[in-house]
């Protein structure tokens, strides 16, 4: 972490099985909530800077799935993809998560929100089959991509909440 404030991405290993990624907005529940659930807003600010998302597929509802894939500078394609679990709007998604570059390491997602008053609090879990899945997505540059993301997903909330 840069800075110790609420808007860096804080990461943490609360068990051999799990990386929980804690970080505030400065922007409504609703809007942060909207942002995650809409495939054309999750394409403007998922994945790390100086990539895209040229596909982006989601069946925003329990038993739903998704799948984006994002494209980095040089042209490679990723593909990710899961199962929308549970939805508690505004508060609250559960869902897997699987890089198709190695299937079958899938992990599930736990999503909250908190509203503090006009100031949105996320907290993601990801719970892992095995130590080593754990391990390897920390291996990955995981942390770095999702602060990356993470920015650009408050920089497009700004340009959200002045339409």
């Amino acid at each position: 972490m840069v800075a110790n404030n609420s808007t860096t991405l804080k990461v943490t290993l609360p068990s051999d099985q799990e990386i929980v990624l804690t970080r505030e907005f400065d922007f409504p529940r609703d809007l942060v909530f909207e942002a995650f659930t809409k495939p054309e807003h999750i394409a403007q600010w998922w994945g790390p800077r100086g990539t895209t998302v040229p596909s982006c597929h989601m069946d925003f509802r329990p038993g739903g799935n998704w799948r984006f894939v994002s494209r980095d500078a040089d042209g490679n394609e990723f593909g990710f993809r899961g199962e929308i679990r549970e939805v508690v709007p505004p508060e609250r998604i559960v869902q897997t998560f699987e890089f198709e570059g190695m299937p079958g390491h899938v992990s599930v997602e736990t999503l909250r929100l908190e509203d503090l008053g006009g100031r949105t609090r996320m907290t993601a879990t990801s719970r892992f089959d095995s130590v080593m899945d754990r391990d390897g997505m920390l291996q990955s540059g995981m942390e770095k991509g999702a602060a990356e993301s993470y920015d650009r997903l408050s920089e497009y909330l700004q340009t959200l909440a002045t339409h």
